[in-house]
């Protein structure tokens, strides 16, 4: 016979009445693990939980109003107690002389953009390859100032290579900051050339429109009573990191008609252009395009008095620069 095992025997040799396990202690069931909750070794019996201090967590709670369904909070009818203080612009001042901090603000303003700045901006240096006689063009603006006001001043001309300069001017500006992407400008504008020479009175507004187009817009009134205006855009396209599109126009109007300038009324002329420059550096940027001009109207009457043809398209090459 195979042996049994030892508990197996015991219990066929004990009669079931013996078998009273009513002195037993039998360990209870296992329960399911709970949480840590940091108090494990801790006699919590003794703790009075009505002594226990709940101010922290509802402080300034008028717990009995929300328990009894008492209006609380926004639910209360408006009263007329004083504001609180408005809060301190600046928390320094809470701890150093407000002198003190005030003469430190103004000087990080200073060295952080509140500073004078200047730039001169060459957008246009050209040579004009055309049928018939070949010439050259400029444009060019530089301001000195700060973020708010500046002096600006602004020049372009065009000229043949062989007849000098047909047109200059230069403009003396006051430029104030209107909003962030837009200056008012207000100031003089001289012809140097055609002759007779003219003075204007010049008022415009210059910056960034939406989706990067850079817009300019004036009014001129000279001191002989003549009123022009001009508007000017571009966009740079940049097709790498450093070949760059641009296309630009510009359309010149007249009120009237001033004979002695060859200028008639209404659209006087425009120019179309579209020039590829290639950034050896941000500051330093050839490029080559193409620039069409026309004479409108009694400007063109004007221009085919005088022997010239009132459109021309010209091949261009020259420089960007900037500093």
């Amino acid at each position: 016979m195979k042996r049994l095992p030892a508990l197996l025997f015991i219990a066929i040799a004990t009669p079931a009445a013996a078998q009273d396990h009513s002195k037993h202690h039998m360990p209870a069931p296992a329960q399911p693990a709970q949480p840590a909750t940091g108090h494990e070794g801790h006699d919590m019996s003794d703790m009075d939980m009505g002594d226990m201090d709940m101010s922290a967590d509802h402080a300034g709670h008028d717990m009995s109003a929300m328990s009894s369904g008492a209006p609380a909070g926004t639910d209360l009818p408006a009263g007329n107690a004083p504001a609180p203080a408005a809060p301190m612009d600046h928390y320094a001042d809470r701890q150093f002389p407000a002198a003190d901090m005030a003469a430190a603000r103004n000087a990080m303003m200073r060295e952080s953009g509140g500073q004078a700045m200047a730039l001169i901006m060459v957008n246009i240096a050209e040579v004009q390859a055309r049928k018939g006689r070949d010439g050259y063009r400029w444009d060019a603006e530089g301001w000195f100032g700060g973020d708010i006001n500046r002096l600006t001043i602004k020049t372009e001309g065009e000229g043949a290579r062989r007849d000098g300069v047909e047109a200059a001017e230069i403009q003396a500006l006051y430029s104030r900051a209107v909003g962030p992407y837009f200056n008012l400008q207000a100031g003089v504008r001289h012809d140097i050339k055609p002759g007779p020479s003219r003075t204007y009175a010049t008022v415009g507004v210059e910056g960034l429109a939406p989706y990067w187009f850079e817009v300019e817009a004036a009014a001129f009134l000279s001191d002989k009573g003549d009123v022009m205006g001009r508007l000017e855009a571009y966009y740079d396209q940049r097709l790498t990191q450093r070949l760059v599109l641009q296309p630009r126009v510009e359309l010149n109007l007249a009120a009237q008609d001033v004979r002695e300038n060859r200028i008639g009324a209404g659209l006087s002329s425009a120019e179309m252009g579209l020039r590829l420059r290639y950034e050896i550096a941000r500051q330093f940027a050839p490029y080559v395009g193409i620039s069409y001009e026309a004479k409108m109207g009694q400007t063109a009457r004007y221009a085919r008095a005088d022997g010239d043809d009132p459109r021309t398209t010209s091949l261009v090459a020259g420089v960007r620069i900037w500093f």
